[in-house]
């Protein structure tokens, strides 16, 4: 449920309401809006329990959230969230243009196409240094080094860098390098993982399951929000279907619903939802038209010789052309596509 406190109210009364909720054994979250707070209870409350707090001094409404997800909901937090990362902001009006390799395999790798992405226009470097696979024999990321190429790569460009997180163990050694956290599909529901993420201080990008329904997707996000991170970036990157023909299927729809339901904003990965590297440029342009607040693009220097996923990486000069093609889309929608070009704070 949603305690609406009156317009002015003090913040005596904030108080007697929190603590009320915390000598129920409950938990709450407090949002700051424009002219009114909002105090989201959270778990299993008894229906008397409304009343006793609508009773409390300065409560104008309790409302009952209808959705399984309350902090991730468009109820609790009707504004959309905005991030700024290094002086990127995600959300809002803003595009952010996250690209680079699939994974960090050299210096001069990782350097290249920092400089090529930036070139381009893209706002933020992503690499990964730990690698999940779907076979043990491919290559698994070169862990540690790679985030110390990723961070010397931010030095050189200024671009802030996001870099997947597979385990609890390594959210500290990854929050020291990395701007943002990269939750994959095969983890959305790691739980363990995202109550860790959950407590860490920097954004969080959660990518969406491989076969998970959006409302379990929202629930994911939801263990990041209920241990105090507000930070939380949804990634659709395609799910998987009966279709063959590509990697995995684009759902275009999940951009306008979550936009609908969710304050939260939701990036599009067009390379891991199609596989190959000729469909990122017309999913990348459609999600940016449907809503999405950015996009999540694999570039690499020579995509033929690319350790993991070269068939749905762009070259530097594909990568190019595909942001000469979104200012327009951008335009077209209303977006600022001021954020398109490289504006970082270094």
């Amino acid at each position: 449920m949603i305690v609406v406190m009156k317009a002015g109210c003090s913040q005596d009364d904030i108080s007697k309401v929190t603590d009320h909720i915390d000598k129920s054994g409950l938990k709450y979250h407090t949002s700051q809006g424009i002219t009114h707070t909002i105090i989201g209870v959270l778990g299993q409350a008894l229906p008397e329990f409304r009343d006793t707090l609508e009773l409390l001094p300065g409560v104008e409404e309790v409302i009952l959230v209808s959705k399984p997800y309350k902090l991730a909901s468009r109820e609790f937090h009707p504004r959309d969230t905005t991030i700024n990362v290094r002086g990127v902001t995600i959300g809002d009006n803003e595009i952010a243009i996250m690209a680079g390799p699939c994974a960090v395999e050299s210096k001069q790798q990782i350097l290249s196409t920092a400089r090529a992405v930036k070139a381009a226009g893209a706002t933020i470097l992503r690499g990964g240094a730990f690698k999940p696979r779907t076979s043990p024999y491919q290559f698994q990321g070169l862990g540690e080094e790679g985030l110390k190429l990723l961070s010397m790569a931010r030095e050189e460009t200024g671009l802030p860098i996001i870099t997947e997180v597979m385990t609890p163990h390594d959210v500290e050694l990854v929050a020291e390098y990395a701007d943002i956290l990269q939750v994959g599909a095969r983890n959305m529901q790691n739980f363990p993982l995202l109550d860790r993420v959950g407590r860490i201080k920097k954004p969080v990008m959660l990518k969406r399951g491989l076969s998970s329904t959006i409302q379990e997707w929202l629930l994911a996000a939801e263990y990041i929000l209920s241990e105090g991170n507000d930070q939380v970036i949804l990634c659709e990157r395609g799910i998987r279907t009966f279709e063959t023909y590509t990697r995995n299927t684009m759902d275009i729809s999940a951009i306008p619903i979550i936009k609908r339901v969710s304050h939260l904003p939701i990036i599009a990965d067009p390379s891991h939802a199609t596989g190959k590297w000729y469909l990122v440029e017309p999913l990348a342009l459609a999600a940016i038209a449907s809503g999405a607040d950015g996009l999540l693009v694999e570039v690499h220097p020579n995509p033929d010789k690319a350790l993991t996923d070269g068939p749905q990486s762009l070259t530097f000069d594909n990568f190019q052309h595909l942001m000469s093609l979104l200012p327009p889309i951008a335009q077209a929608i209303n977006r600022d596509i001021t954020s398109l070009n490289t504006k970082i704070k270094s």
